[in-house]
C-alpha cells in the first residue's frame, strides 16, 4: 500500500497493491494492519456505506458535529470528484479544502479524518461508491455546508448544474457553519 499525503496532511491518498493478469485483478481494500503500519493511524471502523449515483449528482458537503465521523472512502464503479473541507477551527488548514479523483481504475481510497465535511460529484455515467467510518450515524447531529458556496471556491469539475438532494439544496453557509474546535 502506498501513501500520498496531500496539502491538508491529516488527509491521505491511499493507493492499494493491485495484482492483475488477463484473468482480472485482485486487491485487499482494507488490511488494518497494513493500514495502520503505513499511515500511523490506529482507527476503528463500525459501519461500511454504499451509494449508486448517476452522472452530475452532488452528494455533499456533509458531516456530524457530534460523534463525527472518519471515513475511508472509495469508488468501485465509474469515477467521481471526492472533496473534503477542514472545519477544525485550531487548525491552520482550517477552511481549506482537497479534492481527489477516485475511480474503479485507479483503485485509490481518500482518508477523511474527523473534523472535515465530505462531499463527490459524480463525473462518470454512473458511480458506485463506499466508505467505512469511525463512528455511526447520527442524523440528529448530521450537518451540511452549502457545496458552492464562494467562501470556499471549490473548482467542482462541472459543465452544467449539479444533481442535489433537498437537504443539499439548502446547506449552511461556511460562515455560519458549526464548526470543531
Amino acid at each position: 500500500m502506498n501513501v500520498i499525503q496531500t496539502e491538508i496532511p491529516e488527509v491521505l491518498i491511499i493507493e492499494p497493491k493491485v495484482f492483475g493478469d488477463q484473468r482480472g485483478f485482485f486487491f485487499e481494500s482494507y488490511n488494518e494492519r497494513e493500514f495502520h503500519a503505513t499511515t500511523g493511524l490506529d482507527v476503528h471502523f463500525v459501519q461500511d456505506n454504499h451509494s449508486r449515483s448517476a452522472k452530475g449528482v452532488l452528494r455533499g458537503l456533509h458531516y456530524q458535529i457530534r460523534q463525527p465521523q472518519g471515513k475511508l472512502v472509495r469508488c468501485v464503479l465509474g469515477e467521481v470528484f471526492d472533496v473534503s473541507v477542514d472545519l477544525r477551527k485550531s487548525s491552520a488548514t482550517f477552511g481549506k479544502w482537497i479534492g481527489v479523483h477516485l475511480s474503479a481504475e485507479n483503485n485509490r481510497q481518500l482518508w477523511i479524518p474527523p473534523g472535515f465535511a465530505h462531499g463527490f460529484l459524480v463525473i462518470s455515467e454512473m458511480a458506485e461508491f463506499l466508505y467505512k467510518t469511525t463512528d455511526y450515524y447520527a442524523p440528529e447531529f448530521e450537518r451540511c455546508i452549502l457545496w458552492n458556496d464562494s467562501a470556499l471556491a471549490i473548482d467542482w469539475p462541472l459543465s452544467v448544474a449539479p444533481k442535489l438532494s433537498a437537504k443539499d439544496q439548502v446547506g449552511r453557509l461556511f460562515r455560519d457553519a458549526e464548526v470543531f474546535v
